[in-house]
């Protein structure tokens, strides 16, 4: 209560959900557990009750509890994406995305895709990478943006190790995707890294965006 959710680590949240332990293991050891089986929680919310209850110490409500908190996750999101909510800056942007991104072991990429009032239509994961990145086809991007009519697109990654500093890999990527963007009439708007509870703007670094 004196952090509030957003202040906790994935663990704790897990933790907080299991809601007790056993007497062999706290919830914060059973949450450790399950971290250490599923690295991610996407990997996570994607097992069944009966690949979770072969955790030592959960057992089937507890498995339920897990999946019913990622389901009501999933829809959440769902919802935001129905309610079009508008970016206006890149803080807008990384608010949408960070609480799903900032813990996550892998790199992931997603977009944003805009209407011609700068307001969201839907949210979609491009790609979700390794431990060392992850690859990203502008086909893959920009048929997503064509199908749903997008009138542009925000690019969103992570970065595992919490420093959202660009690499010169994520310059190369952003100036491919911003030509793609371009011969398509779709332009790439910004390009918004995240890291550990932060995130920088590469249009706000001049190294992005349309003018």
């Amino acid at each position: 209560m004196a952090k509030g959710p957003e202040g906790l680590s994935s663990r704790e949240l897990l933790a907080l959900v299991l809601n007790s332990g056993t007497r062999q293991a706290s919830s914060l050891e059973l949450a450790d557990r399950l971290l250490s089986k599923w690295q991610t929680l996407r990997d996570l919310a994607d097992a069944s009750v009966e690949e979770i209850t072969q955790v030592e110490g959960i057992g089937p409500a507890k498995a339920s509890s897990l999946l019913a908190a990622m389901e009501l996750g999933r829809r959440l999101v769902a919802q935001q994406g129905h309610m079009r909510p508008p970016v206006r800056c890149a803080a807008d942007a990384a608010s949408l995305v960070l609480p799903r991104l900032r813990d996550l072991a892998r790199e992931e990429f997603l977009v944003l895709l805009m209407d011609t009032k700068n307001k969201v239509i839907a949210i979609k994961t491009v790609s979700v990478g390794h431990l060392q990145g992850s690859l990203v086809h502008p086909r893959e991007l920009f048929r997503e943006a064509v199908r749903r009519s997008a009138a542009a697109v925000i690019l969103v990654h992570n970065h595992p190790s919490g420093d959202p500093e660009p690499s010169a890999d994520d310059l190369s990527l952003t100036d491919r995707l911003r030509d793609v963007g371009r011969i398509l009439g779709i332009p790439v708007l910004d390009h918004v890294i995240i890291g550990d509870n932060k995130y920088i703007s590469l249009r706000e670094r001049g190294l992005c965006g349309e003018s």
